[in-house]
């Protein structure tokens, strides 16, 4: 396995971060070395189009804004102009943290009732692949939000990059087409998305081919041309209005118009003297990222070694009891109170810390029982920045199903999302996922769905460290902690920490998830105190897991004086690129 031979690498340099190795092949869990700017994301042309701007003399915010546009483009199946999601962006000259909160809303004619049917039961197909399960979308106003008060450049200069790749076409990699032929079935279907993508016949481009886009060049033409209110109040928002009208959506030209980027205060913590900066309600990541390392400050991980069976079950234990008070507590702060205090809090953390102490391994029904979290799907992408002004931008946005709702607003080229599976359409019902939703997360007019995306920033002695996240649904809360811990406690360079398999435990269903490159004996032991283990090793070697991968995570780590980036290889379509 791909992920077990570079961590089986990365073990023999755990307290290296940029020494010269002399093993042959060793380099593959090196991280990338810059030291002017840095760019990390699941698209190699995106991350090449983030760069070339910071060669341009831009910001960490400018590349950030090119590579957001350049995803919608080159990465359809999560980079969007039709989604929303949170930016977390470090001010080197003022030392300031700023969360960007630019996820979806609900239409204003929602309500928490419009996905049951006659029965009183949840109508799966219309909550997720209907025009009723787009949120309005807040991708482009976020990324003007912060290009106009962050960065320095204009708009057209940005947006330029992505323009040329939709109008002029780009070549079509292997993850892309094999993306687009998992998907051909369900897009081809819709008239205006075969057309957007399979040439209006259905047919999947070729791997090597050129795949031209003049819809989408004609959307973000008029973005770059009008900007923000191109998207929200002139042409663009009536092609999105018109065709959710026509099938049965609700999106209005009121609801566009009225959409609002909020910048929020974030989530911070502290762990063994960094500071942890990263995105508040109503993502739940922030929160409960800064829980479960606050609980984990009370042992020395690092003593114990890493993916120990203790070690495990410490950090297991911790995942738990972090989901179960995500399950209870988290909602869209405008519309629900979340105690986030209590939640982030050390003494908090320090009783759940004594409950763990008490006990190796703890069922969840002993733990807390209540309804579990919504879960949006592993489609999402991530992206990570730092330029040579000392500035970071940690970015995680999203359409939630791989390819949205499939459906292309016409005449537009790009997909809309069905954030609206994201909120709770019935307490107790379970979403595509089989997961619960709560109270704190049920449908009303202009409120945002729950989301475990997780843009971090760590500062250390008032810089910039670290800049981190992933996609991974209800996984990227875990992807991002074992990322962390494994660059502060194990002394991991930042590729080695990336590597490295994960693990990951949501509190229900009680199932600990291992990706391959687990030593058996542990995997055994955490077996014989109680855990049901799903890892490949207990299949064979030609088991795949059907719940995937845990997470994908991209990041950017500056240190002495230079910038150590790294592109989780989980899936062979991402790029670090320095200068």
């Amino acid at each position: 396995m791909k992920i077990f031979q570079l961590f089986v690498l990365s073990i023999i340099f755990l307290a290296a971060h940029s020494a010269s190795y002399a093993i042959q092949d060793i380099k593959i869990v090196q991280p990338v070395i810059g030291t002017q700017g840095m760019v990390s994301s699941q698209d190699a042309i995106a991350t090449k189009v983030g760069v070339n701007i910071l060669k341009q003399g831009g910001n960490a915010v400018d590349a950030a804004v090119a590579v957001g546009f350049a995803l919608a483009v080159t990465y359809p199946q999560a980079g969007n102009l039709g989604g929303g999601g949170f930016m977390m962006v470090y001010l080197a000259d003022k030392k300031k943290t700023i969360a960007l909160d630019y996820r979806e809303m609900a239409p204003a004619n929602a309500d928490r009732d419009m996905f049951l049917d006659k029965d009183g039961n949840v109508d799966d197909r219309k909550a997720r692949f209907s025009h009723l399960s787009s949120g309005v979308p807040g991708s482009v106003a976020g990324m003007i939000h912060a290009l106009k008060n962050y960065g320095t450049m204009s708009l057209e200069q940005v947006i330029a990059p992505a323009l040329d790749l939709a109008d002029n076409g780009f070549v079509v990699s292997t993850h892309l087409h094999k993306s687009l032929k998992r998907a051909s079935r369900r897009l081809s279907e819709i008239e205006s998305s075969n057309k957007a993508f399979y040439n209006g016949n259905g047919t999947v481009p070729k791997e090597g081919s050129k795949f031209v886009q003049k819809d989408l060049a004609w959307t973000l033409l008029q973005i770059s041309k009008k900007g923000r209110d191109a998207f929200y109040k002139g042409s663009i928002a009536k092609k999105i209005t018109e065709d959710s009208q026509k099938h049965g959506g609700i999106i209005t030209m009121e609801d566009l118009a009225n959409y609002k980027v909020i910048e929020r205060e974030p989530i911070f913590g502290s762990y063994r003297g960094y500071t942890i900066a990263s995105m508040p309600p109503p993502s739940s990541g922030g929160i409960h990222l800064v829980q479960m390392l606050n609980i984990l400050e009370g042992w020395d991980l690092n003593k114990y070694g890493l993916h120990s069976a203790k070690t495990i079950n410490m950090i297991a234990e911790s995942m738990k009891r972090a989901y179960s008070d995500r399950s209870l507590h988290l909602g869209d702060p405008d519309f629900y109170d979340v105690p986030v205090k209590t939640l982030i809090s050390k003494q908090y953390a320090n009783d759940l810390h004594k409950q763990i102490s008490a006990k190796n391994y703890t069922p969840s029904t002993e733990i807390r029982p209540g309804v579990l979290p919504i879960y949006e799907s592993p489609q999402t992408t991530h992206y990570s920045v730092m330029d040579k002004y000392g500035n970071a931008v940690s970015n995680t946005y999203t359409i939630n199903a791989s390819f949205g709702n499939g459906r292309v607003a016409e005449g537009t080229g790009f997909l809309m999302n069905n954030e609206m599976d994201d909120f709770s359409s019935k307490p107790g019902a379970p979403n595509m996922f089989g997961l619960i939703g709560g109270e704190a997360n049920a449908i009303e007019a202009g409120k945002r769905p729950l989301s475990s995306m997780t843009p971090t920033l760590v500062i250390k002695e008032g810089e910039i460290f670290m800049s981190t996240g992933s996609p991974g649904g209800s996984r990227i809360i875990t992807a991002v902690l074992q990322t962390i811990i494994n660059v502060i406690d194990h002394k991991m360079n930042i590729a080695a920490a990336t590597a490295a398999p994960r693990f990951h435990h949501q509190w229900h269903p009680d199932s600990l998830l291992m990706e391959s490159g687990f030593d058996m004996d542990v995997i055994n032991q955490l077996r014989n105190i109680g855990y049901s283990v799903d890892a490949p090793e207990l299949h064979g070697n030609e088991y795949t897991p059907a719940w995937g991968d845990i997470g994908m995570v991209q990041s950017i780590v500056r240190e002495n004086g230079k910038l150590h980036g790294t592109a989780d290889d989980r899936r062979q379509s991402s790029l670090a690129l320095g200068y």
